[in-house]
């Protein structure tokens, strides 16, 4: 199967790997500030695989999901910066556009941006894994085995940790309450 491939898209493949092993570290950590870092680092690596495999739109919205992570980390809940997040990534789109396929990306783009500015703990977690399960559609349609893998394993440790987290909020609720009422 490699042998058959264009370097290209073998570098895509071998970069998806790198994004993988971000993913991974990320959506194991219970802190939501350090998954944040993670996942940018892990964007940068999905736009580069994106760009090598010739999926435009999927690599500028990857790319895109940067500053998204950066601004809602500052604007946490802000419904403005949310919508103005969300009309950049739909002109983006537009103006790439090649293929139905990139309904995937713009839909990947959506879950994430609605899940990193209005949600945080497990509800957050669970938006990002309908956007995972999106890239994982594109990166099916696109044939990048790295970026398919890197998104299952980034569903299963994300589900992995919402069971932590979920099991940790049984067993201190009131550390969570307390959470709660600082807003972080």
């Amino acid at each position: 199967m490699f042998e058959e491939m264009s370097y290209t898209a073998l570098a895509g493949q071998i970069v998806s790997l790198i994004a993988l092993g971000f993913c991974i570290v990320g959506f194991n950590s219970k802190r939501d500030d350090r998954l944040m870092v993670l996942l940018i680092a892990a964007n940068v690596a999905f736009a580069l695989q994106f760009a090598l495999f010739g999926s435009w739109t999927a690599a500028i919205l990857s790319f895109l999901v940067i500053g998204r992570i950066m601004l809602a980390r500052r604007y946490m809940g802000s419904w403005q910066v949310m919508l103005a997040v969300l009309a950049v990534n739909l002109v983006a789109a537009l103006l790439s556009w090649r293929s139905p396929v990139d309904f995937f990306a713009i839909a990947a783009a959506i879950f994430g941006t609605l899940g990193m500015f209005m949600l945080r703990g497990i509800p957050m977690r669970l938006m990002l894994a309908a956007a995972a399960v999106a890239w994982m559609l594109n990166n099916i349609a696109i044939g990048s085995v790295g970026g398919t893998l890197a998104e299952a394993m980034v569903l299963v440790v994300n589900f992995i940790t919402i069971y932590r987290l979920a099991k940790m909020k049984r067993r201190y609720p009131e550390a969570f309450e307390k959470a709660k009422e600082s807003g972080t």
